[in-house]
């Protein structure tokens, strides 16, 4: 064994709920995650432990993802979105009874969407448990993320929001898995100066940055990215490995996904004559392109065990999107990848980062550089001429908070509701979601309708809290529409 390699799954989503509505466009996101990378990767992994596999991995579950998956209202309409499915591709299989091609297709999107299907009520629709049996094993780390993915750079002039959003994260992962987090994926890999003392605080022992934070490091790193860094109070920071990107080539363009769950044509560019899908062909080209990362890890690790000190760690960090839902033989690329990783090589182990600390806790201290892996390295994505006008108003509603945490140290019941409902939806607001939805225009009228409503309902329930009384009926209604985190701490805000 010359190294290690650490495969990091980042899962998250927007909190999107929406019980006013039968259906809501926007609630599809978690759908569609759900049937074409979740349970798939659940599946995948059950085939590891169906062969005898030790296997490795590391998966952030956000808490809003958490949130969602565990709520049964989604849970319901997820199963409702699988049944859909089915019957459109039985539906399918009568059309193209006497098209084999496309016959053929259809009867393969039956089968997997109701295996799909079977395994989501199979795990009793809770995903978070399944996942978390896996962990209890020994072969899963799944870490946390900041409560609602803010962007924690932005918060950090507001040291109490910048601890809540990490505490309230921590007491959300203890609630779904029993046990604290270990790590975390900062959101959009973002550190600033700051951030480790409220993880030291979470008792959160390690987290991912960008390649050039951990590369521009003070004191420089002796061995670059390829072994983590302890910050000056001992949190351990990882960085991701440069050939990141390597998958990307292989992903269609975000405008060639579809929505009907059933995919027909090859991705063949901007060409008229469409190539019939072949799954045949694809499941190949996935597997030579599994072999393809592993012959390219082997040589970087070989080469990097030859010039360092000590077993150079390679990580390699993705969002679990991409697996699935963006690449749709990304579950089977993952698959082959690691069985390959196990039987056919002894070059590198596959571990988790908080396997790595146990086997080596010496490292380098060293203060990583703010960075993120957005545009540029840094903010610009969450913070330019389309989303500027958020921050203004989310300033003025964290003191706000502050000052109503401050003043009710022991509130009324009703008034304790009102002050965590509060605090539920300025976490909300602060979600990096908005601001990058916003810069790429993908729904933006949605992202903004989601800021300004986050911030309509604290600026009432501040007035309430302050000035009138709370109105009781309407804070049931808006506690009925954003549930998540049912304990949360507004005390984390003094």
């Amino acid at each position: 064994m010359q190294g290690y390699l650490s495969i990091i799954l980042h899962a998250h989503l927007p909190f999107v709920r929406h019980p006013e509505h039968e259906k809501f466009l926007e609630e599809s996101w978690l759908f569609e995650a759900v049937a074409e990378t979740y349970v798939p990767l659940l599946q995948v992994m059950e085939g590891w432990r169906r062969d005898g596999m030790e296997t490795r991995l590391t998966l952030t579950l956000t808490p809003t993802l958490c949130s969602m998956l565990l709520d049964p209202l989604l849970q319901d309409r997820c199963v409702r979105r699988l049944n859909e499915l089915i019957e459109l591709t039985e539906k399918e299989i009568h059309r193209t009874h006497w098209d084999k091609p496309f016959n053929e297709l259809a009867l393969m999107y039956h089968r997997r969407f109701t295996a799909i299907r079977d395994t989501y009520l199979g795990c009793g629709r809770n995903l978070v448990a399944a996942f978390g049996q896996f962990q209890e094993q020994g072969r899963l780390e799944i870490i946390t993320s900041a409560a609602t993915h803010a962007l924690l750079p932005l918060l950090a002039p507001h040291p109490q929001s910048l601890r809540a959003q990490i505490l309230v994260a921590r007491d959300h992962y203890r609630s779904c898995f029993g046990c604290d987090p270990r790590g975390i994926w900062l959101p959009e890999c973002a550190y600033v100066e700051g951030v480790e003392s409220v993880l030291q605080e979470a008792n959160i022992r390690w987290f991912i940055t960008d390649t050039h934070g951990i590369l521009h490091a003070n004191p420089q790193p002796r061995y670059g990215v390829f072994a983590p860094l302890f910050t000056p109070n001992g949190i351990a920071a990882f960085g991701r490995d440069l050939d990141f990107d390597y998958v990307k080539p292989h992903l269609p363009a975000p405008d060639q996904r579809g929505f009907t769950g059933i995919k027909y044509y090859r991705i063949t560019g901007e060409a008229p004559d469409k190539q019939v899908y072949d799954r045949r062909a694809a499941l190949q080209a996935a597997a030579d392109h599994a072999q393809h990362f592993l012959e390219a890890r082997l040589g970087q690790i070989r080469h990097l065990a030859g010039i360092l000190d000590r077993p150079p760690l390679v990580l390699s960090p993705y969002d679990a999107e991409l697996f699935g839902h963006w690449w749709y033989e990304g579950p089977e690329f993952l698959d082959y990848f690691v069985r390959k990783a196990y039987f056919d090589q002894k070059t590198f182990v596959l571990l988790t980062p908080g396997e790595y600390l146990r086997e080596h806790p010496t490292n380098q201290i060293a203060r990583p550089a703010a960075s993120s892996w957005g545009e540029e390295g840094y903010w610009r994505v969450w913070l330019n001429e389309s989303n500027a006008w958020i921050y203004p108003h989310l300033r003025f509603a964290q003191e706000r908070m502050t000052e109503l945490a401050r003043r009710y140290p022991d509130p009324k019941p009703l008034q304790q509701r009102a002050l965590k409902q509060a605090a539920r939806e300025l976490l909300l607001a602060q979600a990096s979601d908005w601001p990058f939805i916003l810069r790429t225009g993908t729904s933006p009228e949605y992202a903004r309708k989601r800021v300004k409503n986050h911030l309509l309902r604290f600026i009432a329930l501040h007035e309430q809290l302050t000035s009138t009384r709370v109105d009781e009926p309407w804070l049931g209604r808006v506690e009925q529409q954003d549930n998540l985190f049912p304990e949360v701490d507004y005390r984390y805000w003094v």
